[in-house]
């Protein structure tokens, strides 16, 4: 009996996670074509069964891989990622870099000194000033967020009266004070 269609709510919420399968009509592995519990959708859970079956049951990783729609690479990622860090190692990461890695601490430490020399130079000055003394390109908007991103985290009020950018201003903070009684 074939398996009863999933919810859409489903399929969007793996969609969400990045737990959908690319490719559900490639998996012919029978619990996942004539149970309800199995789901083709779902990666996690197809990538698990692949591994579980390859260990548990013995079967090659060959066979395992193009019976839930994987390729043998594919397999031993999976593999790898699972013995390094378990259920959540099968989860896809968000991919690309993980910040402002060209905005090293050596980096953001000289953009500090060199913001607090008079006159403030604007963000496009402090940009060619860290290409001229470490030779990396750095994005305007990148610098913008690390040097806005200490005033929002701490919650600094700024004794100036706007915050520039490049000689445009963006922000002008408002001190509110509340009386506590």
């Amino acid at each position: 009996m074939p398996s009863s269609p999933r919810p859409p709510a489903k399929a969007r919420a793996l969609r969400q996670q990045n737990l959908l399968h690319p490719h559900p009509e490639t998996v012919t592995d029978p619990l996942f074509r004539h149970s309800p519990f199995f789901d083709p959708q779902d990666s996690l859970q197809v990538k698990y069964e692949m591994l579980r079956r390859v260990s548990v049951d013995q079967v090659s990783v060959t066979e395992a891989a193009a019976t839930f729609g994987f390729s043998r690479p594919s397999f031993y990622q999976a593999q790898a990622a699972f013995t390094q860090g378990g259920l959540l190692g099968l989860v896809p990461h968000k991919r690309g870099p993980r910040g402002g890695h060209k905005l090293t601490a050596e980096v953001m430490a000289f953009v500090l000194r060199e913001r607090a020399v008079s006159p403030r130079p604007t963000v496009d000055q402090l940009i060619h000033r860290v290409h001229r003394e470490f030779g990396v390109l750095v994005h305007r908007r990148s610098l913008q967020r690390q040097l806005v991103l200490p005033i929002i985290e701490k919650r600094i009020f700024l004794d100036s009266s706007r915050l520039v950018f490049g000689g445009m201003a963006e922000l002008e903070p408002k001190v509110t004070r509340v009386a506590v009684g």
